[in-house]
């Protein structure tokens, strides 16, 4: 951990946001037909959150990824009913999510000591089965951080997310000139003076069609949904993903950022977002960016001018348009500044929505109760 002036970086290498296990139920024991014993159930597997877990522990301690559970004892003449077999417990981090293979949602991990079943042990043999026990549920199951960081990081390859990182908390991610340098999540946490924690994704390149799976396509949208916020990085002077492709203006490459996560899934767009313009240390810079601005506060007009594909339905409206140099620093105080005022003014509105939610809950639950009006004998008011 590196301590800098104002903050520190805590990174987190060989990330592991998601984990496929292979589960299995105990089978039943036998039952006895000539007594009527009744062979006992197999134990069941259970996935239950713990604070200070990772999926990257579960993964190191546990290679093979697979659980079973205790089968059920037979009956015998000595104990016609078999002993139960014993459950597993898989411990996961908190905030997790708990899906089958095709998709369904088992349970969420929200809380300490929360759990999920992922497979049932199988019955007993008994005067039902003719005396014989059933198999334990077999399945693939798949565990998903729901959220990986309070903010996350978008933009197209080269775009300078990687080095903005750098400068924010002198960690060290693989920065380089050509555009994918960064393959999988860099998670870390910038520490301020205080001790408050902001956690920050700097996620794999976004490129054009990823919300029909081309180059990281999914797997990096699957993190933007995990991000309390999006900081949209851009370089100011536009962008090229090749010599064979177009290129982009830094207005062209916010709106085909905004249109790929819209066509993956338009609720990423009511995420609260900043916009961050790097490389202001380049030539004409300034020129470019009050460029960039003015073409943002007409977006609606000017995005005609751009081919249909590339215009989204609902344009974004960013909360702070932030110029910065990764290079020099430039503009990097006033971003973190932001960062932070911005997360705290989300957990405020939440926290006041739940409050509002919890008192419209309690009034539902309080019944109503007519008064009386004066003079009136009792069974006049009462309820029938």
């Amino acid at each position: 951990m590196v301590w800098i002036s104002r903050a520190c970086w805590r990174k987190y290498g060989n990330f592991v946001d998601n984990l496929r296990l292979y589960v299995k139920g105990g089978s039943g024991g036998m039952g006895l037909p000539r007594l009527g014993g009744q062979g006992g159930n197999g134990g069941d597997v259970w996935v239950v959150a713990k604070k200070d877990l990772t999926l990257k522990q579960i993964k190191d301690r546990y290679p093979q990824k697979r659980f079973v559970a205790g089968v059920g004892s037979n009956s015998s003449v000595r104990a016609l009913k078999g002993a139960r077999g014993g459950d597993v417990q898989i411990f996961a981090p908190v905030g997790i999510s708990v899906t089958s293979d095709d998709g369904r949602i088992l349970g969420e991990l929200n809380h300490e000591e929360d759990r999920v079943l992922v497979a049932r042990g199988g019955q007993g043999g008994s005067l039902h089965s003719a005396f014989l026990p059933s198999k334990g549920q077999i399945r693939q199951v798949r565990l998903d951080i729901k959220l990986i960081a309070d903010l996350g990081l978008v933009g197209f390859p080269n775009a300078g997310k990687s080095s903005l990182l750098t400068a924010l908390s002198h960690a060290t991610p693989v920065i380089a000139s050509y555009p994918f340098t960064t393959m999988r999540p860099e998670i870390g946490k910038v520490i301020y003076e205080d001790h408050k924690q902001v956690s920050v994704a700097d996620l794999p390149g976004l490129i054009e069609g990823a919300h029909m799976n081309r180059g990281m396509g999914h797997k990096f949208l699957k993190h933007v949904e995990r991000t309390k916020q999006l900081m949209f990085v851009v370089d100011v002077c536009g962008f090229q993903l090749a010599n064979n492709t177009p290129f982009r203006s830094a207005f062209e490459a916010v709106q085909l950022l905004t249109k790929e996560l819209e066509l993956y899934k338009e609720e990423l767009l009511a995420k609260p977002a900043i916009l961050v313009v790097n490389k202001m240390d380049l030539p004409e810079a300034e020129e470019k960016l009050r460029k960039l601005e003015a073409q943002l506060e007409n977006q609606e007009e000017l995005s005609q001018l751009l081919p249909e594909d590339m215009i989204p339905s609902t344009f974004l409206h960013f909360k702070h348009t932030v110029p910065i140099s990764a290079l020099t620093g430039l503009g990097l105080p006033r971003l973190k500044a932001l960062i932070r005022q911005s997360l705290e003014e989300q957990d405020a509105m939440e926290t006041e929505s739940q409050r509002a939610d919890r008192l419209q809950e309690l009034r539902r639950e309080v019944p109503v109760v007519a008064k009386p009006a004066w003079g009136q004998p009792q069974s006049a008011w009462e309820p029938s």
